[in-house]
C-alpha cells in the first residue's frame, strides 16, 4: 500500500528546497545553493522510501538511492556528486582558510541543481510507475 500523503509531504519539501537553491544561485549564494540542492535530492529519495513504507534516516544520497534500488547510473552519479555538498558548504572549518562562500562557483551551483533535478525526476518517474502497479 502506497502512502500518497507522506510521499507528497516529502516531495513538497524537495521542490520547495530546490526552488530555494535556484534563488540562492541567482543571488550569488553558491555554497548554499549547492547544499540545498543536496537537501532537495535527499528529501525526494526519502519521499519515495517513506511513501512505500520503508522510512529511512540519514543524509547519504548514495545509501538512500541504494535503498531505493534500480536507479540508472546517471542518478547514482548525481547522488555521489551531491553527497559532497552536504557538510562542506555549511562549515567554515571545512576549509584551511576562508569560508565556504569563498570556494563555490556559479557553475558548481548550476551543476548541483541539475543533479538534484535529475534525482527528483527519477523519484517522480518511479512513483508514477508504482502508482500504476509497476513494482519497485
Amino acid at each position: 500500500m502506497l502512502d500518497e500523503p507522506e510521499y507528497e509531504r516529502w516531495m513538497r519539501s524537495a521542490r520547495y528546497t530546490l526552488d530555494s537553491a535556484r534563488h540562492d544561485m541567482e543571488a550569488g549564494f553558491y555554497s548554499w545553493a549547492c547544499f540545498k540542492a543536496q537537501q532537495a535530492a535527499e528529501y525526494a529519495l526519502k519521499a519515495l522510501l517513506w511513501g512505500v513504507g520503508r522510512p529511512r534516516y540519514g543524509h547519504s544520497l548514495l545509501r538512500l538511492v541504494g535503498e531505493v534500488g534500480g536507479a540508472p547510473e546517471d542518478v547514482v552519479e548525481a547522488c555521489a556528486r551531491l553527497d559532497k555538498f552536504y557538510a562542506a558548504p555549511r562549515y567554515a572549518d571545512a576549509w584551511s582558510e576562508g569560508s565556504p562562500q569563498d570556494y563555490y562557483t556559479r557553475r558548481e551551483a548550476e551543476e548541483a541543481i541539475y543533479y538534484a533535478e535529475r534525482v527528483i525526476r527519477f523519484v517522480e518517474e518511479r512513483w508514477r510507475s508504482l502508482r500504476r502497479g509497476g513494482g519497485s
